[in-house]
C-alpha cells in the first residue's frame, strides 16, 4: 500500500522519511520513550536512520505496519504512531509523544484518526492496544480514545530482553459508530 496522509483539526499524520531523521533521533533520546517502548536503548542515530529509511517504507510496502509521524501544522514532530497487522482484520496500535507535547491530547487525537482510517480503509475490525503494566500515560491515551481495557496479560511483552506483564485493550468500529466488515456477536454473560 502506498503511504497515506491523515489530517485532524490540529494535526498532520504522515509517513516519515530521511528528512525526519534528526527529529526522530532527538525525540527518542527521552528516557521515558526508551523505558516504555520497544525502541533500542541507547537509541543511536543509525537506529533513526534505519527506522525512517527502511522500516517505515517497508511496512507500508508490504502492508504489515502503517507508521505515521504525528506533526503540528508547523511541521514540528509531536510523536509517532503505528498500527501493526497482527492477523486478518486485527491491528495493534503503538504510539509515543515527544516530551514537550505530552498532555495536549495530540496522541489521543492521532489514535482516533488512525483507528478510523484502519477501520474504513484497511478493513480492520479490531485495533488492539497493549502497554506494559505501569505505563499510565499510554493507558490514559487508550481510555480517552475509547478503548476498552480488557485485562492484564502475564509475561506478554518482551522489552529489551525482559518479560513483562501488559495491559490489553481494544477499539472496535462500532465504538466509533462505524460498521464492521463482518458481523460481531458479543459473548453472553
Amino acid at each position: 500500500m502506498d503511504p497515506v496522509t491523515l489530517t485532524t483539526d490540529r494535526l498532520l499524520l504522515r509517513t516519515v522519511g530521511p528528512h525526519d531523521t534528526d527529529a526522530v533521533y532527538a525525540a527518542a533520546q527521552d528516557p521515558e520513550i526508551q523505558r516504555w517502548t520497544m525502541i533500542p536503548s541507547p537509541y543511536l542515530r543509525e537506529h533513526a536512520e534505519a527506522f525512517v529509511g527502511q522500516m517505515v517504507p517497508d511496512g507500508w510496502a508490504d502492508s504489515s505496519m502503517y507508521t505515521f509521524g504525528v506533526f503540528l501544522p508547523s511541521g514540528e514532530l509531536v510523536g509517532m504512531l503505528g498500527i501493526t497487522v497482527r492477523s486478518l482484520g486485527t491491528g495493534e496500535i503503538g504510539f509515543w509523544a515527544t516530551k514537550e507535547h505530552r498532555g495536549n491530547g495530540y496522541i489521543t487525537e492521532a489514535t482516533l484518526a488512525a483507528s478510523r482510517w484502519a477501520f474504513t480503509s484497511v478493513a480492520m475490525d479490531r485495533v488492539e492496544w497493549r502497554a506494559e503494566v505501569g505505563n499510565a500515560a499510554s493507558r490514559a491515551v487508550a481510555e480517552k480514545a475509547g478503548f476498552t481495557v480488557e485485562g492484564t496479560l502475564r509475561s506478554a511483552i518482551d522489552n529489551k530482553g525482559v518479560r513483562r506483564d501488559c495491559w490489553v485493550g481494544s477499539l472496535l468500529p462500532s465504538d466509533l459508530g462505524l460498521p464492521s466488515t463482518a458481523p460481531y456477536l458479543p459473548g453472553q454473560s
